[in-house]
């Protein structure tokens, strides 16, 4: 009786039947899984011991992501060797290989570029997990910190909560400011303006005394004329801060704190004047116009 069990449980083992095929491939499944679970554990433990923080945590991230990969197309092409369908299958498919490489290379361009390019990235390193980057995107210039890298796309997080995808095709050949490279103290360059009527002096006194009492400015450095416009005298305040993020809040605060202590000092902030000119018609082309409607 036992022997019959083990026969049935063989004859439905066997991977040229159907439900021999769809057991083992639950069973590779299964596999994989566990085999995946216990690769992110190994990686999430190695990056849990390095204090120092001398591993790249993008460069893991993006291993990771490739060393997973590699284990499910091993786990298939072991189970597509073990079932005789599949393995007749790419018998057949190896012998028209430069066809189907020629056909797969086309169709999966620009997936295969997004993950050579997302190694370029990993390799040459122009940012990290954490950094701050501004880069063009069809919505204009959007800023955020590196979220995720992964086989295809570079996820940022915007300060609004927005994720910006971008395939690293992309964001490897773009132009990218990296606002947190090495230092993360940014200089803001506040542009502020006075009529020509107004002392250059003072107005300038005014702006360095306003700077020097916002406690997020951590140096004031100089705020030369930098343009003589149409209508106006420019400046541009330069002050250090902590941060990029900080220095967009030290912009808003000091164009506020600016145009409130001007208007107490009576000096005025320019905008643009537009003279229109009423050329009037001559007397006998007036006369003529009336006379036109009066007959009308």
């Amino acid at each position: 009786m036992n022997r019959e069990i083990v026969q049935g449980w063989a004859m439905h083992l066997r991977p040229d039947t159907w439900s021999g095929a769809l057991i083992i491939l639950a069973l590779f499944w299964i596999g994989g899984l566990l085999l995946s679970h216990i690769l992110k554990r190994m990686i999430h433990v190695i990056v849990e011991r390095d204090h120092d923080n001398r591993l790249d945590r993008m460069a893991i991230a993006f291993l990771s992501k490739v060393a997973s990969a590699f284990v499910w197309i091993l786990i298939f092409m072991l189970y597509a060797h073990m079932i005789p369908a599949l393995d007749r299958l790419a018998t057949a498919l190896l012998a028209s290989v430069s066809v189907a490489s020629v056909v797969f290379g086309l169709a999966a361009q620009s997936t295969l570029s997004n993950f050579v390019a997302g190694f370029s990235l990993i390799f040459y390193r122009p940012f990290r997990l954490g950094d701050k980057l501004q880069i063009s995107a069809p919505t204009g210039v959007e800023t955020g910190i590196v979220e995720d890298v992964s086989l295809g796309y570079t996820i940022l997080k915007t300060y609004d909560n927005r994720r910006v995808i971008i395939s690293n095709s992309s964001i490897s050949s773009a132009t990218m400011v990296n606002l947190s490279a090495r230092e993360l103290r940014t200089m803001a360059m506040i542009p502020i303006s006075v009529s020509y009527d107004s002392d250059i002096d003072t107005a300038r006194a005014l702006i360095l005394e306003i700077a020097s009492g916002i406690s997020d400015i951590e140096e004031v450095v100089s705020c030369p004329v930098t343009n003589l416009g149409a209508s106006s005298v420019d400046f541009s305040l330069r002050v250090w801060c902590a941060d990029s993020g900080v220095a967009a809040g030290v912009r808003n605060e000091v164009l506020e704190a600016v145009k409130k202590r001007f208007d107490a000092e009576g000096i005025e902030i320019p905008y643009a004047y537009q003279n229109v000119l009423i050329k009037e018609l001559p007397e006998r082309e007036n006369d003529a116009s009336s006379t036109d409607i009066t007959k009308k």
